[in-house]
């Protein structure tokens, strides 16, 4: 297929420019009877793939017989709250195919232990099965978009292209396996950086067991998100891993905030629609540590936040072990702790500070509880409280100084980026 590339830094690529693109990629498909779109689910709202999956079925939904299959990974299934929110009233519900990746995966290969040794430096050297939802392959689909956004990402350095598939439509060894060699290999290595451990394992597999094999095409985004309004600033779409490049190159100008020193206090507000567990709401974690100074302290101020894994799971292993440093973690995992649930040590690890600063997680009461927080490791306010202080209607992104003198960083959407300082 022609490749496709736009890129409007400044102003965003508009809905006219946007539909534009889309015809020009369906145009080079004139005969498709059954398209299967996998974009993310809410948890990246800020992705702009809401908007094209819709516009997507409204442009061959009369002719052809779609479904669309959100990248969940191990996520809870998007409710109707969300789905809405989404896709509107556009994409029917009976249309939407929930992944289960316990259950639902195909076995395509393995990436050899050698090569998951070359690619850690010796860190994890096992090899990992690759997997993915049947539909894929056993679907009768003639064509198959992969649609999500390029951004800076703790496991993979910078998200989407075949993470999309072998995570979030991926099976139990590959999710766990793929996040253990990252974590294993260090998360501040990986934030940012385009050619990451973890991306260098999805490239074989893709390699290996993607390319020229069924007919998937990747639709890559990249956005900024100013006064709650998402920007689409890059549209990147092929069947290479160029449109990735591309993608990486702009997310890496535009999501990147270069800090120019470390901050002692940083409050990060985690959107209650989006982020309700702290599995995902630590990405105010995890992208904004690397400007937060020795000793310091991150408040995430955290409305939604209710349970702590996306699934029964991984809620568990978080109550039983905690965010108890990558020591401890990884001794547990040494002596067998997280057989099969490799995924919850790579989670505990990443969401530790071993010390460096603290994490105060600013919760409702009757959401998510003091004994609950400081259970698993971290410090807890009643976000009914603190909210009053660190107030996220009156905070703007960047350096504030409070009325009594005190200075902070704020973040509103700390999944939309990285925060960092490069010292």
């Amino acid at each position: 297929m022609k490749e496709l590339y736009l890129t409007e830094e400044k102003n965003g690529i508009s809905d006219a420019q946007l539909d534009e693109m889309l015809r020009n990629l369906l145009n080079q498909w004139p005969d498709i009877h059954k398209v299967l779109i996998i974009p993310p689910d809410y948890t990246r709202c800020y992705s702009y793939a809401g908007i094209i999956t819709q516009k997507i079925y409204q442009m061959i939904g009369d002719k052809a017989h779609v479904d669309v299959m959100p990248a969940l990974g191990t996520h809870m299934p998007m409710s109707e709250e969300e789905m809405q929110k989404f896709f509107g009233d556009v994409i029917p519900r009976d249309r939407i195919i929930v992944h289960h990746w316990q259950t639902d995966t195909i076995r395509l290969g393995y990436v050899p232990a050698e090569v998951c040794s070359e690619i850690s430096g010796g860190l994890f050297p096992e090899k990992i099965d690759v997997e993915v939802n049947h539909l894929l392959f056993d679907g009768g689909y003639d064509l198959i978009l992969s649609v999500g956004q390029v951004v800076p990402h703790e496991v993979v350095g910078m998200a989407n292209y075949s993470k999309n598939i072998f995570v979030g439509t991926g099976g139990r060894e590959m999710i766990n396996k793929s996040h253990m060699l990252s974590a294993i290999c260090g998360m501040e290595q990986a934030l940012g950086v385009m050619n990451s451990p973890a991306r260098k394992l999805y490239d074989y597999a893709q390699q290996h067991f993607i390319d020229g094999k069924i007919p998937l095409v990747y639709l890559q985004t990249v956005t900024t998100s100013e006064n709650d309004a998402v920007k689409l600033h890059g549209l990147y779409i092929g069947q290479s891993r160029k449109p990735f490049e591309h993608a990486c190159e702009l997310a890496q100008k535009l999501n990147i905030v270069h800090v120019e020193r470390r901050a002692a206090k940083v409050v990060a507000y985690l959107e209650p629609t989006e982020l309700k567990t702290t599995w995902v709401g630590n990405k105010g974690v995890y992208r904004t540590r690397m400007m937060i100074a020795d000793g310091g302290e991150l408040i995430l101020l955290a409305p939604g936040i209710r349970a702590f894994g996306e699934n029964e799971e991984m809620d568990a292993m978080t109550r039983k072990y905690g965010y108890t440093g990558t020591k401890h973690i990884l001794d547990l995992y040494r002596q067998g702790a997280f057989e099969g649930k490799l995924m919850s040590a790579a989670h505990l690890i990443q969401g530790s500070t071993d010390g460096r600063f603290t994490i105060t997680y600013a919760t409702r009461p009757d959401l998510m509880s003091r004994e609950e927080i400081e259970g698993v490791g971290y410090q807890w306010a009643d976000y009914n409280e603190i909210s009053k202080r660190y107030d996220p209607e009156k905070l703007k992104d960047g350096w504030n100084v409070l009325p009594d003198g005190e200075e902070i960083y704020y973040v509103s959407t700390p999944a939309l980026g990285l925060w960092k300082v490069d010292d």
